[in-house]
């Protein structure tokens, strides 16, 4: 059984539960003074307490998807591959052993209701696939939405824009297709023509679980920012009909991954040209679940104030990019921030924003914005992109 799976869960909540109530009603008879009885005491109040914390692991594992599979638990994450595979603008991203997308268990995905059902021509489909770093050889878990225009033959050669949707720390894929209703929001505001065609990944900021990486490149250590510009661009693009052009590409993310998002942009304008942020920070600090993210010596202050936001657009060249900041004047801690960043950005970077009149740093106020997030993303991004390239025929080559 996976472990994430739903079976594995309910597997061990049942013998939590068996253990509690043999423990209780073995009890009475383990209740002697003689060293079998104390044994039996000790075996008892053990293997019931293991169950329960194995149920409680478990559990948390499930909501915040610190791990995705056994092999990742125990550290037996294979190496990506070294190579990119080029597959002549064909749909054969999940399944191709060696490629830098590779088809993957449910990941939980089983458990997600509303997703797509039906003809993937006329309802879409949701992939689980993991996806392989080709410089970081990182392995990181992610769910690909592909919407209905995607497998139809009108389309059949066009490339489609993009948006990476980042979830918050703690958290996975898992809560982007859960809780937050990424891949439904997305069918529903395509079907509804408020949203044009487009490819939706979903991914969680870490590159190096359970350590927070927060999007960085950490000196000899993850290298979290590399994966998101260089690798993961790579990888969707040898695999799926995306665009090749920047101005196809947005990141969105709730929290720190919203933060995730608007460092992307920012940093890299010649890979992402459009950013939304759902209760984002602006400057990104060592903490706790962090660890050392800018090193030691001289240079780490300097890496540091680097991705601080506020420095950046005072101390750097403002890209040309598009942006959109939520927040909630009343139960978000970051509201002043927001109101900050909003009126420091400055041309020719846009900033957009939502402002709702109470919230909260949760999924209840992130479900109310994502649907003006998603649109406002699909305005921003170009469709439609350039077109994969004829298949050569066999035969002469072509002079």
């Amino acid at each position: 059984m996976g472990l994430t799976s739903r079976a594995l869960e309910y597997a061990v909540v049942v013998t939590a539960v068996l253990c509690v109530v043999l423990t209780v009603w073995g009890w009475p008879r383990l209740a002697g003074r003689g060293l079998r009885a104390v044994l039996g005491r000790l075996a008892s109040i053990v293997v019931t307490q293991l169950a329960l914390v194995c149920a409680l692991a478990l559990g948390v594992n499930s909501t915040f998807e610190f791990y995705g599979s056994w092999d990742e638990l125990l550290g037996r994450n294979e190496q990506a591959p070294v190579s990119v595979i080029r597959h002549d603008g064909r749909d054969v991203a999940a399944g191709v052993r060696g490629g830098l997308v590779q088809a993957a268990g449910p990941q939980g995905l089983d458990r997600v209701t509303g997703l797509p059902a039906g003809p993937p021509e006329k309802a879409g489909k949701v992939e689980s696939v993991r996806i392989m770093g080709r410089r970081t050889r990182v392995v990181n878990p992610a769910f690909v939405y592909l919407p209905p225009q995607y497998f139809q033959r009108q389309f059949h050669r066009q490339r489609f824009p993009v948006i990476v949707t980042i979830s918050g720390y703690p958290g996975g894929i898992m809560n982007l297709a859960q809780y937050l209703r990424v891949p439904q929001t997305a069918g529903r505001l395509i079907a509804r023509h408020r949203m044009q065609p487009t490819v939706v990944v979903m991914i969680r900021p870490t590159v190096a679980p359970p350590r927070d990486t927060q999007c960085v490149d950490v000196p000899g250590g993850p290298q979290a920012e590399t994966f998101f510009t260089k690798d993961l661009p790579d990888a969707l693009k040898s695999a799926y009909r995306v665009g090749h052009d920047p101005s196809a590409w947005g990141a969105l993310g709730y929290s720190s991954g919203g933060t995730c998002a608007l460092e992307l942009a920012l940093r890299n304008p010649g890979v992402y040209t459009a950013a939304a942020a759902l209760s984002a920070d602006y400057r990104i600090r060592d903490d706790l679940t962090t660890g050392s993210l800018f090193g030691s010596g001289p240079r780490a202050a300097q890496r540091q104030r680097e991705h601080d936001l506020f420095w950046r657009l005072a101390h750097r060249p403002v890209p040309r990019i598009s942006v959109l900041v939520a927040s909630s004047r009343q139960g978000e801690p970051g509201y002043a921030d927001t109101l900050r960043f909003v009126r420091a950005a400055k041309p020719p970077m846009t900033v957009d924003s939502i402002i709702l009149p109470r919230g909260s740093h949760h999924f209840t106020t992130w479900r109310q914005e994502i649907t003006p997030a998603m649109r406002w993303m699909g305005g921003e991004l170009t469709f439609p992109q350039d077109v994969v390239p004829r298949p050569r025929k066999s035969g002469r080559a072509s002079p």
